[in-house]
């Protein structure tokens, strides 16, 4: 595998077609899974995709082989994303709420919901609530690198991050008519 995998990242390099098209198969449907859990729709996740392969071919050059080369794909993923977010609320123009801050806890409603519908739950939240979201509970990041990563303040991470929250817990039993 490691080999074969060498063998594709070679070819990327040289510019060969063939490698570039395997590459993509190979990561294309985890990516596209990151890309919808920042984007609005579908059509949007599309364009992410797009643009994040497009930079993993420009640069492959700038990868170390020091881990998995998915993994290096998902952190240009998640950046092209992020920075889909930043334009997107620039254009908007949306003011930050200020909510306390609180953990996520998972609650009892949770049980019964399917992954797809919370996904789409996910997608429907304001943008900055939604990306400081996926960024905590779906990426690992802490509220520190959060808040360096969108260029906020921690509490502003934090207070988004609650926003998320309290919107989930109203969103989710009205999704199935709880």
């Amino acid at each position: 595998m490691v080999n074969q995998e060498s063998k594709i990242i070679q070819g990327c390099l040289d510019g060969n077609r063939s490698a570039q098209e395997t590459l993509y198969r190979d990561h294309a449907g985890r990516m596209f899974a990151i890309c919808k859990s920042y984007a609005k729709d579908n059509d949007a996740a599309k364009d992410l995709l797009q643009k994040g392969f497009i930079k993993v071919f420009k640069n492959i050059h700038q990868f170390q082989h020091e881990g998995e080369i998915g993994a290096w794909i998902r952190r240009i993923m998640v950046n092209t994303c992020l920075d889909y977010c930043r334009k997107v609320e620039r254009e908007r123009s949306v003011a930050l709420d200020n909510i306390k801050e609180a953990e996520f806890a998972a609650n009892n409603i949770t049980d019964n919901v399917y992954l797809a519908d919370l996904v789409n739950i996910v997608r429907s939240l304001p943008e900055k609530a939604r990306m400081v979201f996926n960024l905590y509970v779906v990426e690992g990041y802490s509220h520190k690198e959060i808040a360096v990563k969108l260029n906020i303040s921690e509490g502003t991470s934090k207070s988004q991050f609650s926003r998320a929250r309290k919107l989930l817990q109203e969103r989710i039993p009205h999704y199935y008519d709880i």
